[in-house]
């Protein structure tokens, strides 16, 4: 099946207000390209040194995300036109982030990415510090920062109950944080979760957005093998 038919055979089975980052990492320009000329516009990357010659080869309206872990040392690099951030996990990283977009005088879309995993090699906040982040009003002084909300990766394992388990605990705490930090509703309405493989669970438990790689592009095959061992 193509590439184009796995994207339209995804996106009739999503609700309509579910946003859909295709997760492009490890595939190459290519296929991108075809996902594109079938109307998907938002991309998911994690590799800063694989997303920007991707950024300077394809159309200039597509919608970079950064799934990814970031280091601070490559912020500079995609801060001129990334849209969206999923994996913020430090206050230093939210600073860093600020000081570029604003050499830019652009505001960048961040989620902050919440531990949820039992995989102790996962990063992210824990609920305690997202909230404390939150009480101390932090954001106020990063005005190149717009906070959509969070992001969290469940354990890679086959127990569903324990994937439900941590998607529905991520949803709890981020209604909780939504009332009681941003009423309005004008911000924090982002919930990233889901992926190829537990994106059914993340829908059923409040995700707004899902981020689906193997089965819109298929197998990672020679191309990412080469890739991969840079």
């Amino acid at each position: 099946m193509s590439i184009s038919a796995r994207l339209n055979r995804l996106k009739n089975e999503l609700p309509e207000n579910i946003r859909l980052v295709a997760v492009s990492k490890f595939h190459p320009e290519t296929a991108i390209q075809e996902a594109y000329d079938s109307g998907q516009r938002i991309f998911g990357e994690s590799r800063v040194q694989e997303l920007l010659p991707k950024y300077e080869h394809l159309p200039k309206d597509v919608e970079w995300h950064f799934i990814g872990h970031l280091q601070l040392n490559k912020v500079k690099q995609i801060a001129p036109f990334i849209d969206t951030i999923h994996s913020i996990d430090s206050v230093k990283l939210l600073s860093e982030v600020n000081k570029e977009a604003a050499k830019f005088n652009r505001q960048i879309n961040v989620l902050l990415q919440i531990h949820i995993a039992q995989e102790e090699h996962k990063f992210g906040f824990s609920f305690d510090e997202v909230e404390e982040l939150l009480k101390t009003g932090v954001f106020a002084t990063f005005p190149y920062l717009h906070l959509s909300g969070l992001m969290g990766m469940a354990t890679f394992t086959d127990e569903k109950e324990q994937i439900r388990q941590e998607f529905h605990g991520l949803n709890v705490f981020f209604q909780q944080m939504k009332a009681a930090y941003f009423p309005s509703g004008a911000s924090f309405h982002e919930l990233s979760m889901g992926m190829t493989d537990d994106y059914p669970i993340a829908l059923e438990e409040g995700a707004t957005i899902v981020r689906i790689g193997s089965k819109i592009f298929g197998p990672r095959g020679k191309w990412t093998e080469e890739k991969s061992v840079e």
